[in-house]
């Protein structure tokens, strides 16, 4: 059986009051119509169409060829922008999930049980529904003797006993493909908005005495749709929640769950413990006990087992097992720690490779470079990279030292177990177990400084 999927996309959105297309505001790092189409992908649809309206090209920018693309030129209707599918997929057989670019929280998980809620009961459509405590602003369901759904009324029609009805219309539907697209070209717009509804399809299908169904969903946060910031700050934290509680049931500890901000593609092993203030972005994986320190930002990157992170900031960097991180230390796209390695406070790794049991312990910058296995690096030294035109390579070979305030001036290479002494600027090559020494020579002038003190002072006086 094909299933497909339609993602209405095509609003403004006028209530965020935004330059930004509102499908495009992201819930925990990722675009509200990207959480949607990911939900689709999940349940292989053979074939997904997004409707888009207002900011088409940003939309098309985001998704590229995840999907297929219809437009809706003009905003009439939930109805209209579904007709808009209809030269891409109205002649298909199989099931039509519908769906809101604004509704991230929903899962696949819900949505699979919808359509199989949908086949057992021989449906032609099924709603799905969620039963709120406060259902002011939003579409009632109303159902028969034999409780399937005959219509959906919206609140300002409501009689006083219809606004009584707690379950409400998602906007979310499982249908028919081929009766989907028969029953809407019988939608008229004889309305006060002059608008196509698709809830018109409804009435339409029971008119016709087709079955339709409502399900309702056990979680009815997955329904909230997004129409301004309030409702945005809701669904971050409805996510943020369900990403944090399926992290602990997972075996990992969130030392406080309500301050620990995880998207939701991050990965993280059992025994792993998170300190508050953490925020852990795009792709990053993390390994089994680990502990990640408060206030840290890990972004894009691979941390093995065992690694000790504390208040640092992490970007597309690989970090080996049993390494250590910070504190206050930044590891910059292209860092690439191997295992065992301590990386110390306010140290700076960019461009570069690691070998294991490697020493930056405080106050360095080591970029476009290549560094052996355990390698020491003094306080203050630096890999001198950029000549204001080009990134040079500095090479450190295994077992070799290098000083407090040494700058190493690329294009250079340290050999195997060789000694960079304290203060100096390299320019050339050091060999192996070589001892280099490149600063001038000290030379002490006696009693030269109280000279300087007392002319000072003497100058001092007379402008007094």
């Amino acid at each position: 059986m094909n299933i497909m999927g339609i993602v209405l996309a095509a609003g403004q959105g006028k209530r965020m009051k935004s330059k930004l297309y509102k499908v495009l505001h992201t819930v925990c790092g990722k675009p509200m119509v990207g959480h949607v189409v990911h939900c689709l992908e999940q349940l292989d649809t053979y074939k997904t169409v997004v409707v888009v309206g207002h900011g088409a090209e940003m939309v098309k920018s985001y998704l590229g060829d995840r999907v297929e693309y219809v437009l809706q030129e003009q905003q009439l209707g939930t109805g209209h922008a579904v007709m808009q599918a209809e030269p891409v997929m109205g002649q298909e057989d199989g099931i039509t999930v519908i769906l809101y670019g604004d509704t991230p929280l929903i899962t696949s998980a819900s949505l699979k049980d919808m359509m199989n809620f949908h086949q057992e009961k021989g449906a032609a459509l099924t709603v799905m529904t969620a039963i709120m405590d406060d259902p002011r602003g939003l579409g009632r369901i109303i159902r028969d003797e034999q409780g399937r759904v005959t219509r959906i009324v919206e609140e300002k029609d409501c009689s006083p006993e219809q606004r009584e009805i707690k379950e409400i219309n998602s906007g979310l539907y499982c249908v028919s493909n081929r009766k989907l697209f028969e029953a809407l070209s019988k939608v008229t717009n004889n309305n006060a908005q002059k608008e196509y509804y698709l809830t018109d399809v409804i009435g339409i299908l029971v008119s016709e005495n087709e079955v339709v169904e409502g399900y309702i969903t056990p979680d009815a946060t997955e329904t909230v749709g997004v129409n301004d910031r309030l409702a945005l700050a809701e669904a971050e934290t409805y996510m943020r929640r369900r990403i944090n509680r399926q992290h602990m049931l997972d075996g990992v500890t969130l030392i406080d769950p309500a301050n620990t901000y995880i998207e939701p593609d991050v990965k993280i092993g059992s025994d792993t413990v998170i300190y508050p203030g953490v925020s852990l972005k795009g792709s990053t994986s993390i390994g089994e006990d680990c502990v990640i320190g408060p206030h840290t930002e890990i972004t894009d990157s691979t941390i093995d087992n065992g690694v000790t992170i504390k208040q640092s900031v992490l970007q597309e960097a690989v970090v080996g097992s049993g390494t250590s991180v910070g504190p206050f230390a930044y590891l910059r796209p292209g860092a690439n720690l191997g295992e065992n390695v301590k990386i110390g406070d306010f140290v700076e790794i960019k461009n570069a490779t690691l070998g294991n049991d490697v020493k930056v312990s405080h106050l360095s910058y080591v970029g476009d470079a290549k560094i052996g296995s355990n390698v020491n690096f003094g306080c203050g030294a630096i890999t001198v990279n950029y000549d204001g035109f080009n990134k040079q390579l500095t090479e450190v070979e295994d077992d070799a030292f290098i000083g407090s305030n040494v700058n190493l001036i690329a294009p250079v290479k340290i050999g195997k177990g060789a000694y960079v002494v304290a203060g100096s600027t390299i320019t050339h090559n050091v060999a192996a177990d070589d001892l280099a020494i490149a600063r001038e020579r000290q030379t002490n002038k006696p009693g030269y400084a109280a000279k300087i003190k007392a002319k000072f002072l003497a100058k001092k006086q007379s402008k007094q």
